[in-house]
């Protein structure tokens, strides 16, 4: 195409997606021209760039702007055009990250410019201009990664390492493509265009000039901008340890309540719930909503009354000290708590059978998210598991694959999974429930060709053509830190309460002249929250719950009267 024909073809405005491209209303302009200025445009010009932190909320008040993927590379390529009342950037913008993607004015005309904290502030106040803006950058968010759009992981399927660096970008939600150093044409030309050595990979390749010789999280995190934990030590009222559901819960009612939160997470922001690809039965969202943008809420909204969150934030020790708690990461670095709430969850159980550990990260996942799917396309898949996770990966996989057979080891899908669930899978024309039955071998050369099914109460075995599978089957706390420092139940779950007042120190909580309070731990001011603790209900509406009731007892523990709101009087 040529350069005339280009422009003439970007012109024409992107049609509306998903809701990807409101348009903003004239009394919606006006609210926002109180806040920023308007600036003529010129035509060519860039109003922000990939790979550099937005400035301003951009609203288009005349002319046209194209948002472009890799400027000037041999992947250029368009995303999005918009026209009047439309406005641009995507998620980074509200979560400090930086652009996936360059917006050129086509047509010159005039703009809005809003500064990014002053825009912030703006989503948090409006809930109609929030939710519009907020869903839009949602949808783009999503758009982009399946565009396969952002930065590219290139490395070798086999490689821990880039199954490491896929999993964190793909737990965060950021905008990636990899490329699979065995079998993607383009690979070869990249390793040479970069002076690249296989034994170098996993590498990270960003705009497409920049290259991380296999990254550590951390590093990977600070280039997209996400918050890196401070080297220097601090001081906090309430440290946060995991920022699934109970952790931003804790997040959001400990800074709205006027406390420093600092909230840290190991991998990413969400949990198991970022992962889930619908979640139907939680208050509030009766056509249900996806794990994603729950958690970009909860995010959005714990950054808007204040809380500090940090990922990739690894803690490796908590000590007691002075009646608070140093709290010690991964690199060394520490930080002072007066209280601290854990809330880091669970992971997934491992299915232990032959064949499996060299395919999994490659076609074996312990999550159904929209990277996973994307790589099943149309291929049979398989899911383990009985529970509520099995049930909606079984769900969403169907939209993807050929045929999902969902392998349940007991004899009645009702006994682990909500109704609702089952009067979805059992009628599904593409599941397939296969009760009584366990997989027994993985087979595959490169990716997972077949797995051995028996059933366990007849004894038969059979074999499943599949491309990929997925396992649901429980999970395991992360609490491996935590030994010796308080007391777990046989499983690894942290007591609290009555529980914990049975196991605690008594010389401890005399001086307090106190037992452990409802989500207490055996240690004063540590609380536990979600799914970690022992006794929780394992469910996203009971750890947010959870959090929230966290930093009431909060309170009480600081205050040693109770809540920080009095009545009045004497």
């Amino acid at each position: 195409m040529s350069a005339a024909e280009h422009k003439q073809s970007a012109v024409h405005e992107t049609p509306d997606r998903y809701g990807a491209f409101p348009r903003l209303t004239p009394e919606q302009l006006e609210d926002l021209a109180g806040h920023g200025e308007r600036r003529r445009t010129a035509e060519g010009q860039v109003l922000y760039r990939e790979g550099e932190p937005f400035r301003e909320f951009l609203a288009i008040l005349s002319g046209t702007v194209e948002i472009l993927h890799d400027l000037g590379g041999p992947d250029e390529r368009t995303v999005a055009v918009h026209g009047p009342g439309r406005f641009l950037g995507e998620l980074g913008l509200l979560e400090g990250q930086t652009a996936f993607n360059t917006a050129v004015v086509r047509e010159a005309g005039e703009v809005l410019a809003v500064p990014v904290e002053r825009q912030r502030t703006l989503v948090g106040r409006d809930p109609v201009l929030g939710d519009l803006i907020l869903r839009a950058y949602l949808c783009r968010r999503y758009l982009l990664i399946g565009l396969g759009a952002g930065f590219r992981i290139m490395g070798s399927c086999y490689s821990p390492d880039t199954l490491r660096l896929r999993e964190f970008a793909a737990r965060n939600r950021l905008p990636h493509r990899w490329v699979d150093l065995e079998k993607d044409k383009e690979a070869e030309a990249l390793l040479r265009r970069f002076s690249i050595r296989p034994e170098e990979t996993p590498v990270v390749i960003w705009k497409g000039e920049r290259v991380l010789r296999n990254p550590s999280n951390a590093e990977l995190a600070r280039l997209i901008g996400l918050p890196a934990p401070s080297p220097e030590a601090g001081r906090c009222d309430v440290m946060v340890v995991g920022a699934g559901p109970a952790g931003l819960a804790a997040a959001v009612y400990g800074a709205s309540d006027g406390l420093t939160t600092v909230t840290v997470d190991a991998v990413a922001t969400g949990g198991q719930a970022g992962t889930s690809s619908r979640i139907e039965n939680y208050l509030g969202f009766p056509s249900g909503i996806s794990g994603g943008e729950l958690i970009e809420r909860a995010v959005l909204q714990a950054h808007k009354f204040g809380a500090r969150l940090m990922v990739p934030a690894q803690v490796s020790a908590l000590t007691p000290q002075d009646d608070e708690y140093v709290v010690t990461f991964a690199d060394g670095s520490r930080v002072r708590a007066a209280a601290v709430v854990l809330a880091s969850g669970v992971w997934y159980r491992r299915l232990e059978v032959p064949g499996i550990d060299r395919l999994e990260g490659v076609s074996v996942y312990y999550a159904a998210t929209v990277h996973e799917a994307g790589l099943c396309q149309a291929d049979p898949v398989a899911v383990v598991g009985g529970g509520n996770s099995a049930g909606q990966a079984a769900l969403f996989l169907a939209n993807h694959a050929s045929r999902v057979h969902l392998v349940v080891r007991g004899g009645d899908l009702n006994a682990d999974m909500s109704r609702y669930l089952v009067d979805q899978v059992e009628p599904h024309p593409k599941i397939e429930v296969l009760l009584h039955s366990e997989v027994r071998r993985a087979s595959g050369e490169e990716k997972l060709e077949s797995l051995l099914v028996e059933d366990n109460a007849s004894g038969e075995h059979r074999e499943l053509r599949v491309a990929a599978l997925f396992v649901f089957i429980g999970a395991r706390p992360h609490t491996e830190w935590l030994r010796g420092v308080l007391a777990l139940d046989e499983k690894g779950f942290v007591l609290t309460g009555a529980d914990a007042q049975a196991a605690a120190d008594p010389t401890r909580w005399d001086l307090l002249g106190r037992g452990p309070l409802l989500l207490e731990t055996t240690l004063p001011g540590v609380f536990a929250a979600g799914d970690v603790r022992s006794g929780s209900v394992k469910r996203v509406a009971s750890a947010t719950g959870e959090g929230a009731m966290a930093i009431r007892l909060v309170h009480e523990h600081r205050g040693k009267t109770g809540n920080l709101v009095r009545s009045a009087g004497p």
